[in-house]
């Protein structure tokens, strides 16, 4: 649980700065859809521009084809037939520029989702940091956090310190139950010593004596309480088993993340540090708008340079970017939605323990808290969406 709680980018700790920080990712996510919106239109322009142009083609091909059918004159049809090679090579040229066209919007595209994908990543790393919610959590399974446990908890000490000469298990127990640090480091709530407390637990209650009635159901209420909190403290440790495996991914990926936008900067002959000045660290919005049209044009260059330059190998190079980079997009929207899952998996957890006359008061500050949680993730991130979005990132030429 630690390695949930400390992020691994260590970018924030409270749920107001994510607020703000979603806030910034919807302005962010205005410009780059501003930016696709751009590439989309000069395809489609481009587009309109070639097919109207094959058109006319395909119409002279057919008239020509008409002449040379219908003509007599020798000269005349050879004349007309290499007007007609003449017009079906201009109509592969034309078909070749669309292709180089959508190849170039497509590297665009992939290159401005690609540049922006951190902005994306940072918030979610941000959002897992949000301590709030989690050391409520913690504090829920805590017994200290409850009236009457710490009287309690000192009485059956010091009954397991006096009887600890008379059975082995007491005299292992109280090697491990320490009454000097807190109790709940001490009572183990999970894993093989939990028995052996609860056994000692039962054996102090069997000792008290008829005439102290109070002590023994006080004894018992706090045996009823430990094993709820040790049936909670088990469910919810599943729970956070799966965020470590999505905090793992998610490092994984940003590591992959880094590498792929590294290579691809250097495609565009752009360094790291004009990229960090220019993009990472530029405030302003219209000035990063500018900046990312200008590597727009730079992606478009390196297509066309690769067609020159690999004119055999050119589209296979350009797809293995652009599966890179829609890789890293379907992994992400998967990451989110693993973390949505787990919010309603944490949200199943505390409806089975709303209502427990122990635990129940705890529980429903904790589903606010997890309501709050929810709604700044839910503003901020839609995993369906992003995953639908990513599987059409591209346009087939």
């Amino acid at each position: 649980m630690k390695a949930f709680l400390v992020s691994f980018f260590m970018l924030c700790t409270t749920q107001f700065v994510v607020a703000q920080n979603t806030d910034t990712l919807a302005s962010e996510k205005s410009v780059r859809e501003k930016v696709l919106s751009d590439i989309q239109s000069n395809l489609d322009k481009k587009t309109r521009s070639i097919d109207s142009t094959v058109v006319k083609l395909d119409r002279k091909v057919d008239s020509l084809d008409k002449s040379i059918k219908e003509t007599s004159n020798v000269r005349e049809k050879a004349d007309k037939l290499l007007e007609r090679v003449q017009a079906l090579e201009d109509k592969q040229k034309a078909i070749d520029q669309n292709e180089l066209n959508v190849f170039q919007a497509n590297y665009q595209s992939a290159v401005v989702n690609l540049i922006y994908m951190d902005r994306e990543i940072k918030p979610v790393m941000l959002f897992k940091t949000s301590k709030e919610f989690f050391e409520l959590l913690s504090e829920t399974t805590n017994p200290d956090e409850y009236a009457g446990y710490k009287d309690w908890y000192k009485k059956f000490h010091e009954y397991i310190e006096k009887n600890k000469d008379k059975s082995v298990s007491l005299s292992v127990l109280t090697n491990m139950v320490d009454y000097s640090a807190t109790i709940s480091s001490s009572i183990p709530l999970g894993g093989p010593l939990t028995a052996l407390f609860f056994s000692g637990v039962e054996d102090y209650i069997h000792s008290i004596g008829k005439k102290q009635k109070q002590l023994r159901d006080d004894s018992e209420k706090m045996f009823l309480l430990t094993t709820k909190l040790s049936q909670f403290a088990h469910d919810k440790s599943n729970i956070e088993h799966d965020w470590d495996d999505i905090t793992k991914q998610l490092n994984e990926m940003h590591i992959h993340y880094d590498t792929v936008l590294s290579q691809n900067l250097k495609s565009l002959g752009i360094s790291p540090a004009e990229f960090n000045t220019k993009f990472n660290n530029e405030s302003d919005a219209d000035k990063r708008y500018a900046y990312i049209t200008a590597i727009r044009r730079k992606a478009a260059d390196v297509v066309a340079s690769q067609k020159t330059s690999v004119p055999k190998d050119w589209k296979e190079n350009i797809y293995f970017s652009l599966m890179d980079v829609q890789a890293l997009k379907l992994g992400f929207g998967q990451i989110t939605f693993r973390m949505r899952e787990n919010m309603d998996n944490y949200n199943t957890l505390l409806k089975q323990y709303s209502n427990d006359p122990d635990i129940g008061k705890k529980i429903n500050v904790l589903e606010k808290k997890l309501d709050e949680l929810k709604e700044v993730f839910d503003n901020a991130f839609n995993p369906l969406d992003y995953l639908h979005s990513a599987t059409r990132m591209y346009k087939v030429a």
